[in-house]
């Protein structure tokens, strides 16, 4: 699976924000889809994933703020980040798994997120 993101940017504290990941290689439809993160000093961490059933879940501290969608006829994931925080500042990361795996094993190139306070 080779997976191709974009997105990211300087944004101030409030504002919004979006990540675009595309796939390909294999059937998308099979795949479980994530958004990691890095912060400067920090262990990466997932933010957001959705399963192939398309059944998502959120990192506590992203819950109502981020919403991860799949389109599957596009074989793409976004993240819609809206009332960032300075401390959402990293470098986010797409992966991608296949359903059942249990870790995230395909990897796109970071795309880096600032929020500004």
């Amino acid at each position: 699976v080779q997976l191709q993101a974009s997105g990211g940017g300087l944004v101030q504290a409030g504002g919004s924000l979006t990540l675009s990941c595309v796939a390909s290689g294999s059937s998308f439809r099979l795949i479980d889809m994530g958004w990691y993160r890095r912060a400067p000093g920090n262990q990466r961490e997932l933010v957001a994933d959705v399963q192939n059933d398309g059944t998502t879940d959120y990192v506590n501290d992203v819950k109502g703020r981020f919403t991860i969608v799949r389109d599957n006829a596009k074989n793409s994931v976004t993240l819609q980040m809206n009332s960032l925080k300075p401390e959402d500042t990293a470098v986010y990361y797409c992966a991608a798994k296949m359903r059942g795996n249990r870790e995230y094993d395909f990897w796109g190139q970071g795309t880096l997120v600032t929020v500004s306070s």
